[in-house]
């Protein structure tokens, strides 16, 4: 009986493993300017790249070559329940190892003023992969310690260039890549679209010798100026050196995506605003945060279902905003459905289950749609 259940555990196991999809590693050849070999940088892309080919993904950029490997097994496993709560993104690190990669480096490290580094991102190294690549126009740059420095350094200096940037273990000491010496100036100048920055470090010793710059950077960023740059700052002390990128890289993703996948309670101090005020907030999220679409669906629908249960005439017409603002959502109309279907009127109610029907052929909500329509169809004729 029991090597029947062993069995039994190992063929459910190995049904699992046929379901992961294995990413595709890719090489992508870029030319530095002045520098007659190119750079290889090694491109990830998501498992769904090659099939939803209509599809554009998030781009995040790492300097290490070694961080390839943790970043692909985080993100496979954080964004293969539906991009949540990683959205599926296209994962580039650089070479190992490249010695013209690595002089550009040392002169932002050791050159005050030298941007040939941030030049070879803006003009060569990003256009290639926006070239090559279905990126959607959202970048984050990853970094840990040397190569956090490096985050901080691009931040301050073209924070165009990215929309968010994570920095686990920052170094800081000796004014590295001179970020604290132009900190307090240049983080004033950081205007425009939103800049996200998830700074991290913990007590462990290898970092003690940062702490005090770190306690001074974090001081300097709660007290200055600075409306379009939003950040967190957090401590994981206790923990060992070599789990920083680790921690930090999950905590950074989850608050960075937080408010795509977060549904606005009714109560919340946006949805009290109504229809237009959860509106605003997701045009806001779509043009300036993230530059593509962020559904407002389940806000509303969530909005819907509160208000019918107080008074139907209010929840309705929330249902047919919900649907008239995203129209393609199978869900809003699932949900108008639904809201017919207790008004007893069934007419509408069946017209909407099947637009419902028919904008997904995802099986379980084909076969639960199907249900709902048969339903509806049995109670119309009546």
């Amino acid at each position: 009986m029991m090597n029947k259940w062993i069995t039994g555990v190992i063929l459910l196991l190995c049904s699992g493993l046929n379901l992961v999809q294995a990413a595709q590693v890719e090489t992508l050849m870029v030319k530095a300017p002045g520098v007659d070999k190119p750079m290889a940088f090694q491109v990830t892309l998501p498992p769904s790249y090659s099939k939803n080919t209509d599809k554009r993904y998030v781009l995040l950029f790492d300097f290490h070559p070694r961080s390839r490997g943790y970043l692909e097994g985080m993100h496979d496993w954080m964004s293969h329940n539906g991009d949540w709560p990683w959205l599926e993104t296209i994962i580039v690190t650089a070479p190992d190892g490249d010695q013209a990669l690595g002089k550009l480096k040392e002169q932002a490290i050791e050159q005050e003023g030298n941007t040939a580094l941030l030049d070879f991102m803006a003009q060569s190294l990003l256009p290639a992969i926006d070239a090559k690549y279905r990126t959607n126009g959202f970048r984050i740059m990853n970094g840990f310690t040397g190569n956090a420095g490096l985050v901080l350094y691009t931040l301050l200096n073209r924070p165009e260039l990215f929309n968010a940037y994570l920095a686990a273990s920052p170094v800081l000491s000796n004014d590295f890549a001179f970020v604290m010496k132009s900190a307090t100036q240049k983080l004033e100048r950081i205007q425009g679209k939103p800049r996200y920055l998830m700074l991290t470090t913990s007590d462990s010793d290898f970092e003690q010798r940062q702490l005090a710059d770190f306690a001074a950077l974090e001081e300097l960023i709660e007290t200055s100026n600075h409306p379009a740059l939003h950040y967190q700052v957090k401590r994981f002390d206790g923990t060992y050196y070599m789990t920083q990128p680790i921690l930090a890289t999950a905590y950074g993703i989850e608050w960075l995506f937080d408010d795509y996948h977060r549904v606005l309670s009714p109560d919340s101090k946006i949805a009290r605003g109504g229809v237009a005020a959860i509106l605003e907030h997701y045009r806001y999220l779509s043009e300036q945060k993230y530059g593509f679409a962020v559904p407002s669906t389940d806000s509303l629908i969530a909005l819907a279902d509160a208000e019918f249960a107080k008074d139907k005439d209010k929840g309705l017409a929330v249902y047919q905003a919900a649907v008239k603002a995203n129209p393609e959502s199978h869900s809003a109309h699932d949900a108008l459905a639904r809201a017919y279907g207790e008004l007893k009127q069934f007419d509408l109610a069946v017209a909407q289950q099947k637009l419902a029907l028919a904008k997904t052929d995802h099986p379980f909500w084909t076969r639960k749609y199907s249900e709902s329509l048969a339903a509806l169809e049995a109670k119309q004729a009546h």
